[in-house]
């Protein structure tokens, strides 16, 4: 069943609405470098004035020099010429320039904004929207946005001016030749109407099949010794190339309408240009006509068709760069982070508590955890353990407030955690997950990342002694100025994981969360680290995540998570004696063994 009209007279009218406000909002971008972009446009109709005239000295050339036989005329345009054309390179290079610069400044401002936001919003966010396509935004919208600030707006001013000067010199010679011209006005502008709404949606699938194709390269390049290991050539390069051509599809849609909405006004253009030739028959123009008028109304209005093509096509870099304008304006208009808490606190105590948490992830049905309930003391470690997606590890995001818990709430020192700032809540942890994060940075700015305040070397080193960095930096011919590569690419998974946890010793946070600290370690590196790690909790609360459980056994509270729910609690003995779940996963673990 079709929609209405009057369903479809009120999306047309939010439609509009919409685009004048992110036109507006576009314009704000501009507002800055007004007095710049009054120079622009100052060049600019300097550059179309100089054409202007040039034309509109055709018929004088013709009229009052050649066709009497006076060529004081043509010497004395011989003089002028050249420092015309020099005065029309002038104010070109003052319009070109400062329209490029207005619009590499507003690309920079858009970039900045946009990167910051992408760092401020939520985790869930960026759960559901694919890295490449956030950086598509980045880098191709913002580049259309430019192109809607800088030669869009050239070719606006430019060529408008110009043909509003061209209009007028045919007015001046003969209004009624050109009167005949501005009955394509109208038609004109219904086609510039329609084939603009053609082109911003053309425009916006462009930007989006843009974001699958980033999205595609980053996932091969970053998964490339899978896509190697698994012979995944053929279906990657299958893949990019359905999406490749995807994205030439939506070129190719923007193309033809561009085509064709050029080709409908020059056939417009050069209908009008016949009723012209044929009105300059008739014996009553013909006795008002001198050959110098009717040559130079004749030449403007050929004159006119090259600017009329140029502002048909320029309408499309336009578009483009609204619809980019209003991509990029639904990112910075995403609620950040929430942040409603007022306590700072300076260093806790390391006391937790955890009462009747249930939470679900925003794209699950069932919850991730359900009711769950337990405290820790000061200086207490506390293990979960249990099969893999039981739910441990989203304990952390809780914790730190990447997700808040659907009902019951979490207590820090006696106070529920949405009374803290983020801030200062997330400087009361230190995290080291099984999922290693390092930027593409020297060795010594990876451990000292977060830190607050000045870290001096000798901080790092101690800090990488102790989850023994040390060892294989020692190897590296430029030692903690050595650059790992993206997201540690130079280095083992094991070396990553030590850095990682050098991170959290130098970050000296009262609770430490440690989710497979030592997963990717081999077992000596692991026994000298759990060392390390043993010493380093017994002045702090700790949250462990493990499946080894022999890297648990001396917690103080074991918690045994299933499915989202605590089964079992206890410590190891107590554990081993219930003859449970845990005392299953233990004797499985050490049968193997």
């Amino acid at each position: 069943m079709s929609p209405s009209p009057i369903i479809k007279n009120v999306s047309a009218a939010l439609e509009k609405n919409q685009s004048k406000a992110v036109l507006r909002r576009f314009l704000s971008y501009i507002k800055p470098f007004k007095l710049l972009f009054f120079f622009a446009v100052l060049g600019m109709v300097g550059y179309a004035g100089v054409d202007t005239f040039v034309f509109s000295q055709v018929r004088p050339l013709i009229d009052q020099s050649l066709n009497i036989g006076n060529y004081d005329y043509l010497k004395t345009a011989a003089l002028f010429i050249v420092p015309l054309f020099l005065l029309r390179g002038i104010f070109n290079f003052m319009g070109s320039y400062t329209l490029e610069y207005i619009g590499t400044k507003v690309v920079m401002k858009m970039r900045q904004e946009l990167f910051e936001k992408f760092i401020h919003l939520p985790v869930e966010y960026h759960d559901h929207n694919s890295s490449g396509s956030l950086i598509s935004k980045v880098i191709f919208d913002t580049e259309q946005v430019r192109g809607a600030a800088g030669k869009a707006m050239l070719t606006l001013v430019r060529d408008g001016m110009f043909v509003l000067g061209l209009v007028a010199v045919m007015f001046y010679y003969s209004w009624k030749l050109s009167l005949i011209f501005f009955l394509i006005g109208p038609v004109v502008g219904l086609i510039v109407s329609i084939v603009s709404k053609r082109f911003r949606i053309v425009s916006k699938a462009i930007q989006q099949a843009m974001g699958t194709l980033t999205a595609s390269v980053e996932q091969a390049v970053k998964g490339h010794k899978v896509v190697l290991m698994h012979d995944g050539q053929k279906y990657e390069a299958d893949k990019f190339a359905y999406r490749n051509n995807q994205n030439r599809l939506q070129n190719m849609k923007l193309v033809t309408s561009q085509i064709l909405s050029v080709s409908s006004i020059q056939i417009i253009a050069s209908v009008a240009l016949a009723f012209v030739l044929f009105a300059a028959s008739l014996p009553s123009m013909v006795e008002e006509l001198t050959v110098g008028i009717f040559i130079n109304v004749i030449v403007c209005m050929v004159m006119l068709l090259k600017p009329l093509k140029q502002l048909t096509t320029v309408n499309t870099e336009f578009q483009k760069g609204m619809a980019a304008c209003a991509s990029i304006f639904a990112v910075l208009d995403t609620q950040n982070e929430t942040d409603t808490g007022k306590k700072v606190m300076a260093r806790s105590s390391g006391k937790l508590s955890l009462q009747n948490v249930t939470f679900t992830y925003p794209t699950r049905k069932d919850p991730a955890i359900k009711n769950v309930s337990f405290d820790v003391e000061p200086g207490q470690t506390v293990a979960l353990v249990g099969r893999s997606g039981g739910g441990k590890s989203t304990l952390s995001n809780l914790l730190t407030r990447f997700y808040s818990p659907d009902s019951g709430q979490i207590m820090l020192d006696d106070v529920n955690i949405n009374e803290f700032t983020l801030r200062s809540l997330r400087a009361q942890f230190a995290l080291v997950s099984q999922q290693v994060v390092l930027f593409n940075d020297t060795i010594a700015n990876n451990i000292a990342y977060g830190k607050e305040g000045e870290v001096s070397r000798e901080q790092i080193i101690r800090a990488a002694d102790m989850a023994h960095v040390t060892d294989f930096v020692k190897q590296q011919n430029d030692g903690f100025d050595t650059i790992v590569g993206e997201n540690g690419l130079m280095l083992s998974g094991g070396q990553r994981q030590r850095i990682a946890i050098a991170r959290a010793i130098l970050a000296d946070s009262p609770i430490l969360l440690l989710d497979e600290a030592t997963s990717a370690l081999d077992t000596e590196s692991e026994k000298f680290i759990q060392q390390q790690l043993d010493e380093l909790q017994r002045s702090r609360t700790s949250i462990v995540v493990a499946h080894r459980l022999s890297t648990i056994e001396n917690a103080d509270l074991i918690l045994v998570v299933e499915n989202g729910e605590i089964l079992e609690f206890g410590n190891h003995k107590a554990l081993l004696a219930k003859n449970g779940m845990y005392a299953q996963l233990h004797s499985l673990q050490f049968s193997a063994s």
